[in-house]
């Protein structure tokens, strides 16, 4: 039985020894390997490895009845018993891969809908129990490496809040974190606000605060937002997780565009005056868009009753009788062009729920 010339290297190589050896044989008829030795002025181990090479391509093959005796085949004969087999073996690797890449690909459907329902899963989730956001901010604050935005409208805290919230956000700056917290201009009035924030930029942390706000935030790491749920009836509402990239990155942009345009808080050291003045211009361009005054107090986190007095004062220096009148007398004094804050965005009266700003 011929020798198998294909290896893992491929087939057999033909040198030109080997070749005059086979010519050699086809002239006597016969492969002997004492004579192609001798004729060919080679060593018997040399004959011996050329005839082996002239076996694996099917050059030579025993004489029927007398296996002892090799003899010559011509190279069409050889070529077609050598190269039929593994012309054979490749169609049917052809085949097998034809039919695998149709069963692979006969997945794609499957796979693109099953993760489509997985990055659904997997991007948002939505936490009603005000118990389980809270375990889940807890969670990601502890978890958190390097920081914690916070965005948290409406007006002041209250004061046991602002105590429960004090250790950990210390904690926090303890561990290395970066904490900036967002609140709006009405805060700066408070006293437990106020003393809070003390205590928070002193040990490292970041606060600011800006006229107006979109509403209630907090991202971890840039990775996790936490929102707050809407047109929720009947209960307090709980907080929608974020977790998909390019939402969270738009997000943290919103986040960057109004710390950008918002105030350093820093009690003792700012300037009281040019904040009322920012308060100031925030009333006068929500009066002259036609608001009321509970709308205006809602947009900038403050009672009804103090955003009255604030309304009483400007119509005061506008010397105005009436909104209508006061709205004239503000543009025509040139107040609405200045720039200052970001543009009016609806905020929502503060509710409570899970304690955002404890971090």
């Amino acid at each position: 039985m011929p020798e198998n010339a294909l290896t893992g290297a491929g087939f057999a190589k033909l040198d030109d020894t080997s070749a005059s050896a086979y010519r050699y044989a086809v002239l006597r008829g016969r492969y002997e390997r004492a004579d192609v030795a001798e004729e060919l002025e080679v060593s018997t181990d040399h004959a011996l490895l050329m005839e082996q090479t002239l076996r694996q391509l099917h050059l030579l093959r025993p004489m029927p009845g007398e296996p002892d005796v090799l003899v010559p085949i011509s190279p069409g004969a050889a070529v077609v018993d050598l190269v039929a087999p593994a012309e054979n073996e490749i169609r049917e690797l052809q085949q097998s891969v034809s039919e695998v890449r149709t069963d692979m690909l006969a997945l794609l459907p499957a796979y693109f809908e099953s993760r489509r329902r997985r990055n659904e899963a997997e991007a948002f989730d939505v936490i009603p129990d005000i118990k389980a956001l809270q375990a889940m901010l807890d969670d990601y604050g502890s978890r958190c490496r390097f920081e914690i935005l916070t965005a948290q409208p409406g007006g002041p805290r209250s004061p046991e809040m602002l105590e429960q919230a004090l250790p950990q956000s210390l904690g926090r700056l303890e561990k290395g974190l970066r904490l900036k917290q967002l609140y709006q201009h009405t805060v700066r009035s408070d006293l437990a606000t106020t003393s809070y924030v003390r205590s928070v930029t002193t040990a490292g942390a970041e606060v600011r605060t800006t006229d107006q706000m979109v509403d209630r935030m907090v991202i971890y790491d840039r990775e996790i937002v936490f929102l707050p749920e809407q047109h929720v009836q009947g209960r307090v509402p709980g907080a929608v997780v974020v977790r998909e990239p390019t939402l969270v990155a738009f997000l943290c942009k919103v986040y960057d565009h109004l710390w950008a345009g918002a105030a350093p808080f820093i009690p003792g050291l700012e300037e009281l005056t040019a904040i009322n003045d920012e308060l100031k211009l925030s009333i006068v361009k929500l009066m002259a868009e036609g608001h009321k005054d509970e709308l205006v107090a809602r947009r900038l986190g403050m009672s009804v009753r103090t955003a009255r007095r604030h309304i009483s004062q400007i119509m005061a220096e506008v010397e105005s009788t009436s909104r209508f009148q006061a709205g004239f007398n503000v543009a025509m004094s040139g107040m609405l062009d200045e720039s200052v804050g970001a543009e009016p965005g609806r905020t929502g009266a503060p509710h409570p729920g899970p304690r955002y700003d404890q971090y």
